[in-house]
């Protein structure tokens, strides 16, 4: 069964559209200004659970020294969908994820697919440069959605 399909995003109902333009507005709540990244999870009736963007854990100091250093910086950040996972807890059973800024990796694939996530809705990793590091983890999560039967909207837009 296939489960997901490639709109546009002005393509999106109503609530969809809603949410992901709230996703792109969190994303500006992160520091790092190289990666914006933005999530909204909402129920299965559209109530919004949980808000997140990409940062640093709670307590860690996020300098300009470690944003610009690349390296510490991707092994220290939380990602905007695990940020958004840990503050909804397990009321997202049934729920969607709305990303903005970068397409989903596969690390935050599993956590998704493990809170009981059953819709997503996030940029395409096919919009990205083919030689951006984030191309293969975002085509991994694409096949892990599948497999585990979590409805996928991918947007065909580059930032």
């Amino acid at each position: 069964m296939n489960t997901y399909k490639r709109i546009d995003p002005s393509k999106l109902n109503k609530w969809d559209k809603r949410f992901y333009e709230l996703a792109e507005y969190i994303s500006k709540w992160s520091k790092d200004e190289k990666a914006q990244v933005g999530a909204v999870i909402t129920t299965d009736h559209g109530g919004a659970i949980a808000l997140g963007y990409n940062g640093f854990p709670s307590g860690v100091d996020d300098s300009v020294e470690r944003l610009e250093d690349k390296d510490l910086k991707l092994e220290m950040i939380t990602h905007a969908e695990q940020n958004a996972l840990l503050i909804a807890g397990r009321s997202t059973e049934r729920a969607a994820i709305y990303v903005y800024g970068k397409p989903i990796c596969s690390r935050c694939a599993c956590l998704i697919i493990q809170s009981g996530i059953t819709s997503v809705v996030s940029l395409s990793p096919e919009v990205l440069d083919k030689d951006s590091k984030w191309l293969e983890p975002g085509m991994i999560a694409l096949q892990m959605f599948k497999e585990a039967g979590v409805k996928f909207t991918l947007l065909d837009v580059a930032k």
